[in-house]
This record gives C-alpha cells, structure tokens and sequence, in this order.
C-alpha cells in the first residue's frame, strides 16, 4: 500500500485545457470501437476469410506504427497544439475516404481510409497521452492519466451503438442464411446497398472531427515545461533504449493492445462458435465496454492507496482467469468470461504508459510517447494472428477442434500469453 497523495490531480488552472483535451480519449475510443466490428461486417459483406478480414485491423492499427514516431519528431519541433490540430485533419480526411471507397466498392480502399484515419490517431495519442501527464504536479501524473483515459470508453461505448444500431442492424448480407449462395445480381444489389450502410457512420464522423478541429484552433491551450529544450537525438534513443522501465513498457503495451483488439474483435467469432448472430453478440460488446468504463474509474481510484505496478500485475492475474475460462469454456458462460476481462484490462494502457514514462525527462517523454503509441501496432499483428489460427479448418470459426477444443476457443490462448507478460511487467516495477 501507498499513502494517499493530497497533490491535486488537475490543478484548477488547467481544468478547462484539462477537460477539452480529455475529448480527443473519447474521440479515438469512438474511430476503435466503430472499427471493430467491421471486421465481421466486411467478411459477410464480401465473402472474406477470418484472415483476410483481418486486414481491417492490420490498417486501423498499422498506421499508428507508421506515423507515431513522425508524429513525436514533429511535435518536438513544435507545440502539442500544432500536433492535435494536424491529427484531428488526418482523422478527419481519412473518415470521409469512406465516401470514395464505398462508391469504387473496393476493400483496399476502404482499408486506405482507416490507414489514414490512423495517422490523425497517431498525432492525438502521441501529443495527448504525454500532454496529460504534464498537466499537473509529476506525483499525480499516473492518476491524471488514468482519469483522462477513463474518457475514452465513453467513445467506445457510442462508438459500439453506433455500429451495432446503425451499421450492423441494417446489413442485408447479416440476415442471409447463406449470403454466397445468391445469384451474382442478388449479391451486387446487396452488396453496393451494405457498403453504403457501412460508409455513413464514417462519414459522418469525419465532419463532426472538422468541427472540434476548428473548436481547437480557437482555444487557449498551456504550454507544458521545458517545451523548448531539445537534446540530440541520438542521444535521447540511447538513453531511452537503456531504460528498462521504459523499453520492456513498449512491449508490455504491444501485448496489451494486442489482447485487448483481439478479445473485442473476436467477440463476434467466438458468439458465432455458440450460434449466436452479430446483432446480439454486438451486447455483450456493449457490457464488456460498460465494464471497461467502470474497471477504469475503479481503478483510478485504488491507484490512490496501491502502487501502480502492483494494482497492474493483480489486474493481469484476473484477465489470465478470465481468459483462461474462455479457452475451456465453449458457452455462453464462456462469452461471459470474455466480456469480463474488459474490466481488468481497463487499467492497462495508462498504467504501463505512466509507469514507462514516469521517470521520464519532458524532452525524452514526447519521443517515448512515440513508442508507446508505435506499440498499438500489436492490435494489428495479434489479431491477424488469431485470424490465422481460426481459419486452420476453413472460414468458419469451429471447423476443426485441437486437443478437444475449438479453434475459435483455442485461439484465445494469445490473449493469455500477453496478459501474462503483462503480469511479469508490473512485479519488476514494484520497486
């Protein structure tokens, strides 16, 4: 156990800068959670393989990896303002892409617009998660960050409603017994109708992004300490690199946002594994959000009385039994455990990123940010990993089972895996 701080977590001179800023963690939970379940709707509307629907993941979180460091160079030279404004323009321009794709029908196109999506997503997390924890005294920064996060599931939770209740609701291709075995005629029809209910949302998105980038552009925001002292670059990578705190926290956030893609995106897999359709699974999504939601504000709260990493090592413990029980368990009592790891996963992401930052000089902290955001990548190698591992007996999800489980189960093993380096991560840095 640890004191309780008295240091204010938001000092009141920053509450407002505080607040706007903590809109941009709803924003991407939003762009996430409106992603996710287009990996199911893409493969019924184009006759995909689990694998290749993938590719929805492998863009979304692919271009975090591409444009995460150009982004921390960037806003090394200039203001996390600057930075914000160029990511909510890219979030913007990639949204409205669906616009184009859906009229050229074009999977790789509408892959094109996520992947550019993410490099808007790239600049917000990299500028905004290290903005964060400047904003107030260094002993809060971990609550702080915590506190700002547990806004981006309410993103994720509207982002989920919206998929569900005007996307996945509405897709003709959904409500066909067998959507392959149409004429070519049928199938277009429906098709070109399906994409175009896929494209609004996105659409949509990409204007009301335009309206808080120009809300933005005319706010007052703080500059954070030492902005302007810049050391060699070089130099910083070394001393980043040497950091183990840091350096093993880039792998320890790769393995958490791969589990967490992996235990949101499948969750329509493994609902299909017990014959249950997308529109109901889409629910328990919706629970495992409003866990998440809770587990963060939970969270952030004993993160007053318990030391981070060890709040961090118990809550991977949970998630390995909760993982665990979806491996063994093929029923609803199996889909049960999937929505609750979503709990114990919600301290994750700003937990490691404190903890790997903590230490952390103002300078060093906007190029290891670009690390850490870099390190979302793993939500878009694990997923395609698991994709891989279901389609072992075909494109259904239990083709085949493996020591007498299904492959849709068994694929659940590479959450496991991840949670528990996770663990190992936070025992190191209890000291």
């Amino acid at each position: 156990m640890k004191k309780s701080t008295t240091a204010p977590v938001v000092p009141k001179q920053v509450i407002i800068p505080f607040i706007l800023l903590t809109s941009l963690f709803a924003l991407w939970g939003f762009a996430n959670a409106v992603t996710d379940p287009m990996v199911q709707a893409f493969k019924k509307v184009l006759e995909l393989s689990n694998s290749q629907a993938a590719w929805v993941q492998m863009a979304f979180y692919g271009g975090y990896f591409c444009m995460a460091l150009p982004a921390a160079l960037f806003m090394r030279k200039y203001s996390y303002k600057v930075g914000i404004l160029i990511g909510l323009g890219l979030y913007a321009a990639g949204a409205l892409v669906f616009y184009p794709a859906a009229m050229t029908e074009q999977f790789w196109f509408f892959c094109l617009g996520l992947y550019v999506l993410t490099f808007g997503l790239a600049f917000l997390e990299t500028a905004a998660n290290p903005y964060a924890l400047s904003m107030g005294p260094k002993e809060t920064a971990t609550q702080r960050l915590n506190l700002a996060q547990a806004f981006n599931p309410v993103g994720l939770i509207l982002g989920l409603f919206v998929a569900q209740q005007y996307v996945l609701k509405k897709l003709q291709s959904d409500d066909i017994a067998d959507f392959s075995a149409l004429d070519e005629v049928s199938k277009t029809l429906i098709k070109t109708t399906d994409l175009m209910v896929i494209r609004d949302p996105y659409v949509i998105l990409g204007l009301v992004i335009l309206g808080v980038l120009i809300l933005f552009s005319v706010s007052k925001m703080p500059h954070s300490k030492g902005e302007d002292v810049h050391g060699k670059i070089g130099d910083t990578f070394g001393k980043l690199f040497k950091n183990k705190a840091y350096s093993q926290g880039v792998l320890a956030q790769i393995f958490y946002v791969g589990a967490q893609i992996m235990c949101w995106t499948y969750i329509y897999q493994y609902a299909e594994g017990i014959g249950m359709n997308s529109v109901t699974a889409g629910y328990y999504q919706m629970a495992a959000f409003i866990l998440f939601t809770v587990g963060r504000a939970f969270g952030t709260y004993l993160l007053r009385f318990i030391h981070a990493s060890k709040l961090l090592m118990l809550f991977a413990f949970f998630a390995i039994g909760c993982t665990l029980g979806v491996v063994l368990i093929n029923n609803v009592v199996g889909l049960y455990c999937l929505v609750g790891v979503s709990f114990f996963m919600s301290l994750m992401f700003p937990t490691i990123y404190g903890i790997a930052l903590g230490k952390l000089s103002e300078d060093e902290s906007k190029i290891g940010s670009a690390g850490l955001v870099m390190a979302i990548v793993g939500g878009a190698l694990m997923p395609k990993l698991q994709g891989m591992i279901i389609d072992i007996g075909g494109y259904a999800v239990d083709d085949v089972s493996i020591i007498g489980i299904s492959e849709i189960n068994l694929s659940f093993l590479l959450p496991v895996l991840c949670f528990a380096f996770i663990a190992i991560y936070g025992r190191k840095n209890m000291n």
